[in-house]
């Protein structure tokens, strides 16, 4: 997927004339882009239209004007963008009860390990793959980037209507699954392109 440059941002000035109208566009979309697995466990799919709107949010919250801190936040926010034939997400573990946030954050450890978050579909499963330093032994992060990196055949069978496919946790601590629903497997499949 095409990185966003600062070259793509709008001025500070004509973000802010057409803010109320970007942000409902992407409200919007996101709801397409948004799975809630589980209690506890939320993924967001990000594409070049939702990191475009994070740098100009982002750019706007910090009061960033320097062309080297514009460009700096350019190469944070890319991260969150898919590589060919990948799909990515934030990943949030969201704990509304303020009494249990440690003991769940606690609980979840590993969950970033290779073979707990997977995409299933027919027999095919692809895992998550967990960007690094968000968690380790004594903590757990409740923000986190991962990657799908699909298959030939994931393709294939994702691009088949009738084919059921399922979000799933397997943790010792937290079992779920989530189907996909077709709106966001159109944009899945897009993503994909």
């Amino acid at each position: 997927m095409k990185h966003v440059s600062p070259e793509d941002l709008l001025t500070a000035a004509d973000y802010e004339e057409q803010r109320i109208e970007i942000r409902r566009r992407i409200i919007d979309r996101k709801k397409h882009r948004r799975i809630t697995v589980g209690e506890y466990v939320t993924l967001v799919f990000e594409n070049r239209e939702t990191v475009l709107f994070q740098i100009q949010e982002m750019l706007r919250t910090e009061r960033i004007f320097a062309p080297e801190k514009i460009q700096e936040e350019c190469d944070v926010y890319n991260e969150l963008l898919p590589d060919e034939h990948e799909l990515s997400a934030t990943l949030y573990i969201e704990i509304t009860d303020p009494d249990k946030i440690q003991e769940v954050l606690d609980s979840l450890k590993g969950i970033d390990n290779p073979d707990i978050v997977a995409i299933c579909i027919g027999q095919e499963k692809i895992f998550a793959n967990f960007e690094a330093g968000h968690s380790n032994e004594e903590k757990i992060s409740a923000v986190h980037v991962v990657r799908f990196a699909s298959t030939p055949n994931f393709r294939d069978q994702l691009a088949q209507a009738g084919t059921p496919v399922f979000l799933t946790i397997n943790h010792p601590n937290f079992q779920a699954e989530a189907p996909i629903l077709d709106d966001m497997r159109q944009e899945w499949l897009h993503d994909l392109q």
